[in-house]
């Protein structure tokens, strides 16, 4: 080796840099930019991952939101479990405003998209006054009710606490829960 000339030294060297090079530094360098690939679509996961995540803060926030105003329209349009205790209770409304119930009849459910719709035919006899005070208190109940083709007439024997009939329609609403596959329908 110390025959050859100095441009052989250089050839030599050039030979081994290249062999280094191709033996070691190029495979090193594509590990380099495999793992810089990797880290940057890592990094990108990261980032959809955080804006996926406070966008789903912000579900769940609207979620709570949407349960409290489910739990507010429940306490108002109440389950058919409960209906029955509704409809005692607005019995009881009419015997504390000193009301005489002469007719409560229930009909048929009505069907709606989201709801039932129940009718019931209701007539009372009493006073006016009397009669004030009981649309009063069923107003401030905390189910709802609508109160559809009312009519009052005077009665034909008429005493001190009976001076008035009133017939009308007191719609209540039964929230329709969903029937799961399988159950078959009501």
């Amino acid at each position: 080796m110390k025959e050859w000339p100095w441009y052989g030294h250089i050839l030599l060297a050039v030979i081994v840099f290249a062999l280094l090079f191709f033996i070691y530094f190029k495979p090193q360098n594509n590990k380099l930019t495999a793992l810089k690939d990797e880290r940057e679509k890592t990094e990108a996961e990261v980032t959809n991952l955080k804006q996926r995540n406070l966008q789903l803060s912000k579900i769940e926030g609207e979620l709570i939101d949407l349960r409290k105003i489910l739990n507010e329209l429940e306490a108002i349009i109440p389950k058919r479990k409960e209906i029955w205790d509704i409809l005692r209770k607005m019995q009881q409304l009419a015997v504390n405003s000193r009301l005489n119930i002469v007719k409560f009849l229930p009909k048929g459910e009505v069907d709606m998209e989201f709801y039932y719709e129940w009718p019931i035919s209701i007539e009372i006899t009493g006073n006016y006054h009397n009669l004030a005070i009981f649309f009063d208190r069923l107003s401030n109940f905390s189910r709802l009710f609508n109160i559809e083709d009312f009519s009052i007439k005077s009665l034909g024997k008429q005493t001190d606490t009976s001076t008035i009939s009133a017939a009308y329609t007191a719609k209540t609403y039964i929230f329709r829960e969903e029937i799961a596959p399988g159950e078959g329908s009501r």
